[in-house]
């Protein structure tokens, strides 16, 4: 009995993990247009309206993933909506090219990769007179076009694209109850 018990569990766990399949789509039916031509496409699966209906699921699928990610944030890291906010602040700050906004969102000490050698910065103003440095375009490009719904996230923080960027929460007393969310990771090309 406790081994078909364990067995059902398991099974369980398995399946709730695993994504339910796609639901079953209908095939597509060749048939000829009013003027009786065939090779016209039939009416509603012109290429424009598959791609109205990708573009209609689209945010649906976004929402889904984000709603997961954000799940996965909670259980891992903390308030997830504190580490929404500075991954918005930490992007729109690092699309605009604003340095000082960017180093105010910040672990100091921070060690950045310049040149292929380890750096300490002390602090904000250091970052700031460094910061084209360390925000390299190319990394600038994976942080400003990361989408949140694709984001990783482990015990280690928020991932941007290759590991180009780490947001994480950083314990402000000793049982961590309080945190504040920072980046803690630039790295060209990860």
């Amino acid at each position: 009995m406790g081994r078909s018990l364990s067995i059902v569990i398991g099974a369980l766990l398995l399946s709730a993990c695993n994504p339910p399949a796609p639901a079953p789509v209908a095939p597509a039916v060749d048939t000829p247009t009013a003027t009786g031509d065939a090779t016209s496409a039939p009416a509603g699966r012109t290429p424009e309206a598959v791609t109205a209906r990708a573009d209609a699921a689209a945010p649906a699928k976004d929402a889904a993933a984000e709603q997961m990610i954000d799940e996965r944030i909670e259980r891992l890291l903390g308030d997830h909506q504190r580490y929404r906010a500075v991954f918005e602040q930490f992007q729109q700050a690092v699309a605009a090219h604003d340095a000082t906004a960017v180093a105010a969102l910040v672990d100091y000490p921070f060690t950045a990769t310049i040149d292929g050698k380890r750096v300490v910065i002390d602090d904000a103003v250091s970052f700031a007179a460094r910061y084209r440095e360390i925000v390299t375009p190319a990394t600038a490009a994976v942080i400003a076009g990361q989408r949140s719904a694709d984001l990783m996230v482990n015990a280690r923080g928020v991932m941007f694209g290759s590991g180009e960027a780490w947001l994480n929460g950083i314990c402000s007393d000793a049982a961590c109850k309080h945190f504040d969310v920072k980046v803690v990771a630039i790295q060209p090309g990860a």
